[in-house]
Parts: C-alpha cells; structure tokens; sequence
C-alpha cells in the first residue's frame, strides 16, 4: 500500500485514524509487544489520538528492561574484577544493579568500554591476550544471530580469553504467559517486527489458534503501527483472530534462515528469568553444551548470584500491561533518569523513560 513508503504523510495519518473510529463499536485494548512501538506511539501522542474504546497497553519488549537484577550485579561484579575488559552496549550502562551501575564500575577504574558489535568484543580478545574480555550478550531474538557469530568465531580463532554474559530472552513464551494468564486483558497483539525479521513469524500461528487472539506484526513507523492498529481492531470487530503480517517489505513467515541456523548451532533453549515478572519457562536461550566454555557465568563463577527487586519500583507491572508508568508512585519522584530504581526509566526503549521523556508525568489509573 501507499503509505508503506510515506512514514510521514499526515494525510494518510488521517484517513489511518478516521478508519479506526469508524470501524470501533468496543472497547479493545491492544498490546504492542516491542519498545521501540511504544516510544513510536508515545511520542507521537498515537493512544490520546485513537478513540476512547482503544487502549494501548505495553508490553515487556524492552530487553534491557526485562534483564533481571541478579544478571545486572553479575555483570558490575565480573566488570570490578582487575584482569577484565567488559565490554556492551550503551545501553546497559546506566541500568541500575543492587547498588550501583557500570558507569561508576567504570568511574572506580574498571575496564568497561562500549561497543558496536559483539564483533568489536572478539577483536579486543585477540588483541589483549593477557586480558579477560566479556561480552554482555543481552536481547530478544534480533540479537542473538551477532552474538551466537561472536562466540562461534571466538572458538574458531582459539581465543580462550573471551566469554559472553547471556541473558537472552523469546518474545512468543512472554506473549503466552501474558495472555494465559488468568487477569489477562489484552484483546490482540501487535508483534515485533525486527524480531520476526530474524525468525519469521510461523511461532505466533499457533498461539493465534490456541488462545483465540489475533497477533499483527507491525513496524515502527507511526504509520506502520497505525496500520496495525487497524488490522487488529478490523479482527476484533469481526469475531476473527488471524496471525497477519503488516511488515511484509521487512518479515517473511520464514525468517532469516541462515541466522537462526547460527543461533540453534551457538545456544540452546532454556527457563529465564524476567526482571520484575518472574521465571517463564522455555523463554531464554543460553549457550549450548559445545560453546558452554565461553559462559562468563562458570568462568567468573557468579552462577548462583541473585538480588531481590526494589520494593518501590513497579516496573514489573508496567512490563506485564498492568498499569501505566505514571500510575506508579515513584515514578517522577523517586525514580527519574537521573536517579532510576529500575531499567525501564533508562533504556531506550522503557516504557517509563517514553512517559517521562514526552512528559507524561501523570495519568488516571486503568490497572487490573
């Protein structure tokens, strides 16, 4: 369609929105899956743009967010350590752990440096074989194809001095749990794109038919998710639930084939842990038995290092739908960028940091 290649064209915007109203006759509240959908939406003021019956709710497509607390002090306690260089991406820097974060890590002289590639990390083990370089290996699938590489050519070129720090996580489990759940009330998804982008999107089918509900794979555009927002709406004011694709010039059903054959070669499937939502099973991936030497966890023997969550910070609730970032109430006090209680006030992709960044400072409960 047209507007696909017109991200900006208010005037498709429009005739977006007024197909919305027309065709809204019940409330729906739809999830968008991904962060990148909701600071899109937030900072183009798209949910007060849509009628009264459509609620957005985000959803925990933030993987910085969702590193749990106990991955993060692993992190600050292999980064302290003299003989590493600990390497990620910006990101992750201000993420706060029990007591502090990389960057006084790295202001009390540790060697943390930021990165661009998981690649960048490898090079730096080649190039400082007296050194212990790891890697923080964190995200959704969009990731994990770098990161599966990185490790695959460190083993390749004999670098015993490299390791990765993984924490990654699946997007359809996290869909599952939500709309499993008993207080469920997400009436439809949209899905994320660059995810799909990787591994297609024949996961979601069978979740469409298994809890009824229709998923749309949507882009990040304003225009791109206004379509999906349509779609989606369209199923439900139709009876239907359909897996649909609205992202066709990036996502294929198939995915990147040669991608996911690196990432089933590098890792294996496992139980994760979400910060601020709890164990979902078969929801992460770790390294598989054959690369299990390169798992910072064993080298730096931090396997068994947790840490209870801030009892202020609802960032748990706000990564599972269940209220909105300004129904928190630390959120602008306690908790701001400056001095955050919990990822989402950070990272680029928080729900909290949007409401905070376009100044949704504060709003009428809705929680479940």
């Amino acid at each position: 369609m047209k507007y696909l290649d017109e991200f900006n064209d208010p005037v498709l915007a429009k005739s977006l929105f007024d197909e919305i109203r027309r065709i809204t006759t019940q409330k729906w509240s739809i999830m968008e899956v991904c962060g990148g959908q909701t600071h899109a939406i937030i900072r183009n003021g798209i949910d007060q743009l849509l009628p009264d019956d459509v609620e957005l709710i985000h959803g925990p497509g933030c993987p910085v967010c969702v590193t749990p607390l106990g991955v993060i002090d692993k992190a600050l306690d292999i980064a302290s350590r003299p003989d590493v260089i600990f390497c990620s991406f910006g990101d992750m820097l201000r993420v706060p752990g029990s007591s502090r974060d990389l960057f006084i890590v790295k202001s009390d002289g540790g060697d943390v440096r930021v990165v661009y590639s998981p690649l960048d990390a490898v090079n730096l083990a080649e190039q400082n074989p007296d050194k212990q370089v790891v890697f923080f290996a964190i995200g959704f699938e969009t990731t994990a194809p770098a990161n599966a590489m990185a490790v695959h050519m460190a083993k390749e070129r004999g670098l015993d001095n490299f390791s990765v720090l993984v924490s990654h996580v699946l997007v359809p489990p996290a869909i599952e749990a939500i709309v499993g759940s008993p207080d469920n009330r997400v009436d439809g998804f949209l899905a994320a794109g660059h995810v799909c982008s990787i591994m297609g999107t024949w996961q979601y089918g069978p979740l469409v038919e298994k809890y009824n509900v229709p998923i749309v794979v949507t882009g990040f555009e304003p225009l791109d998710v206004l379509e999906g927002i349509r779609r989606v709406v369209a199923q439900l004011e139709n009876g239907e639930a359909q897996l649909d694709n609205a992202y066709a010039r990036v996502v294929s059903d198939q995915g990147n084939v040669p991608a996911q054959k690196m990432v089933e070669e590098v890792f294996e499937v496992c139980d994760r842990n979400w910060r601020g939502i709890g164990q979902i099973g078969v929801s992460g991936w770790r390294l598989a038995p054959a690369y299990r030497s390169f798992d910072a966890e064993y080298r730096f023997d931090v396997v068994d290092l947790d840490a209870p969550e801030s009892e202020l910070c609802r960032a748990g609730e706000v990564l599972q739908g269940r209220i909105k970032p300004n129904e928190c109430e630390a959120f602008g006090n306690e908790c701001t960028p400056r001095t955050p209680l919990g990822a989402t006030m950070v990272s680029s992709e928080g729900a909290c940091a949007a409401y905070y960044q376009y100044r949704r400072l504060t709003g009428t409960p809705v929680g479940i």
